[in-house]
C-alpha cells in the first residue's frame, strides 16, 4: 500500500525485489511533464527519511537533481562550454593540461555530487608531498573553484566544497638573476649577434619575452625613448591547422602590462643601428621579405619563435661561460640591479607593470634582506665612526 511522504512523494514495496521504494517530485521538466526521482531502501523509515530530506533541501534551495556526471566529466565541459571562449588561447592550454595532467588522474572519477572538500585537500596536500611548487596547488584550486563555481549555478551541486579546503602560503621561486659581471659577459659575447639590440632591451626595460618578440616599430617612440606594450606573442594549440601549434598574437593580459617603459639612451642608439641593418636585409630579400613590422624577426622578416629565441640566448651564455637561466631571468636582472642601485621598490613595480607592490616585494625578498643588511651596516659606521666592535 502506497504511503504520502509528508506530501512530497509516495513510499510503497516494491513487489518483486521486497525493497521500500521512494518516489519524490521535484518540479516540471521542459515539456510541462511532473518529474519524479526513485530510489529504493531496505526499511520504509529509511524511504521516509530520504522523502523529508528532499522536501527539506527543496524548501531550502538545496536541492540538487541527481546525476551521475564526474568530476572529470564536468571539467571537460566546463573548460570548453564556458571557458574557451573567454580565455586567451595560451590559458586555456594551461588549464586544459592542468586538468589533464594533475585532476582528473587524482580525483577525476569521483561523481561531482558525492566530491567532498577532503578529496581536494588530498589532491592539494599529494601535490606538495611530491614536491611541486605552492603556486601549482593555486593553480589547481582556482581551476576547481571556477567549475564548482558553475555547477552551483546550474544546481548540480548545491555547495561549492572547494571552499572549505586550505591552501599552502603562496612562495615564489627563488630567483636567479646575473650578476653585473656576468651580465658584462654576456653582452661582450651577444654583440656578436644580429639580435644584440633584443638582449640589450630586454635587460634595459625587463620586457617579458613575448612582449619583447610582439614589438613593432610602430611600439617604439624613439625619439622620446619610450616602448609601448601593446601585444605579446606565444605558442599555442592550432586544433585545426597543418601543424600542431601556431605562433598567436594578443594584447597584454592587463591595463597594466600595456604601460609603456623608458628606453635607456644607449639603448635607443643601438635600436637605430638595429633598425638600420634591417632595412639592409629587407633590401637583400627583396619580395621575399616578409614584413611584418616587428622590431625583432628572422633574417628575411620572418617571425621569431619563443623557444628558438630562448635556444639562441643559453647558446651566448654557454659561450660567455655563464651557467644556464631562464630567459625570464634577464627580467629579474634588470629589476635586481636597479635595486641594489637604490632604486625604490615602487618605482621597480611601476617598470616591471606588476599590478600590485606586494608582487614586488613577495619575488625580490632575498634581494630586499641583502639591502636591509647593507642598511644596517651603514647605521652601525654612521653610530659608532666606522670603530670595530668588540674584540
Amino acid at each position: 500500500m502506497a504511503k504520502r511522504g509528508h506530501g512530497e512523494g509516495t513510499v510503497y514495496r516494491h513487489k518483486k525485489s521486497g525493497k521500500w521504494m521512494a518516489q519524490a517530485s521535484i518540479g516540471y521538466g521542459a515539456d510541462g511533464k511532473l518529474k519524479r526521482i526513485t530510489k529504493y531502501f531496505e526499511t520504509r523509515k529509511d524511504a521516509q527519511d530520504w522523502l523529508t530530506k528532499v522536501a527539506h533541501e527543496k524548501n531550502i534551495g538545496a536541492f540538487v537533481e541527481p546525476d551521475k556526471i564526474t568530476l572529470g566529466d564536468w571539467l571537460d565541459k566546463w573548460l570548453n562550454t564556458y571557458k574557451k571562449a573567454r580565455v586567451r588561447k595560451t590559458t586555456w592550454d594551461n588549464y586544459e593540461t592542468m586538468i589533464r595532467c594533475h585532476i582528473k588522474p587524482a580525483i577525476g572519477h569521483i561523481p561531482l555530487q558525492k566530491l567532498q572538500a577532503g578529496d581536494l585537500q588530498g589532491l592539494y596536500n599529494q601535490k606538495l608531498k611530491e614536491e611541486k611548487s605552492s603556486s601549482l596547488v593555486h593553480r589547481l584550486s582556482l581551476i576547481i573553484n571556477g567549475a564548482l563555481k558553475q555547477a552551483l549555478k546550474e544546481q548540480l551541486v548545491y555547495r561549492n566544497v572547494n571552499d572549505a579546503t586550505e591552501l599552502p602560503p603562496l612562495k615564489y621561486k627563488e630567483i636567479q638573476p646575473l650578476t653585473a659581471e656576468q651580465v658584462q659577459k654576456f653582452l661582450e659575447v651577444a654583440e656578436q649577434d644580429r639580435l644584440y639590440a633584443a638582449y640589450l632591451l630586454e635587460l634595459g626595460t625587463g620586457l617579458r619575452r613575448g612582449e619583447l618578440l610582439a614589438l613593432r616599430w610602430q611600439d617604439l617612440d624613439l625619439e622620446n625613448g619610450r616602448v609601448f606594450v601593446n601585444q605579446t606573442v606565444a605558442r599555442v594549440r592550432d586544433e585545426n591547422g597543418p601543424r600542431k601549434t601556431k605562433l598567436e598574437y594578443n594584447p597584454p593580459k592587463t591595463e597594466k602590462s600595456k604601460a609603456s617603459v623608458p628606453i635607456p639612451e644607449n639603448i635607443v642608439w643601438e635600436l637605430v643601428k638595429h633598425q638600420i641593418r634591417q632595412q639592409e636585409e629587407k633590401g637583400f630579400f627583396q619580395g621575399e621579405y616578409q614584413d611584418n613590422g616587428l622590431v625583432f624577426c628572422s633574417e628575411n622578416g620572418g617571425q621569431l619563435d619563443p623557444r628558438a629565441f630562448t635556444r639562441r640566448y643559453e647558446r651566448l651564455l654557454k659561450k660567455a661561460g655563464i651557467p644556464k637561466t631562464s630567459f625570464h631571468n634577464l627580467r629579474h636582472t634588470f629589476a635586481t640591479l636597479l635595486l641594489e642601485a637604490g632604486e625604490e621598490m615602487k618605482t621597480v613595480q611601476e617598470l616591471l607593470r606588476h599590478a600590485r607592490l606586494n608582487i614586488t616585494a613577495d619575488i625580490y625578498t632575498t634581494v630586499t634582506e641583502k639591502l636591509k643588511k647593507k642598511a644596517s651596516a651603514k647605521i652601525n659606521d654612521i653610530l659608532f665612526n666606522g670603530k670595530p666592535g668588540r674584540e
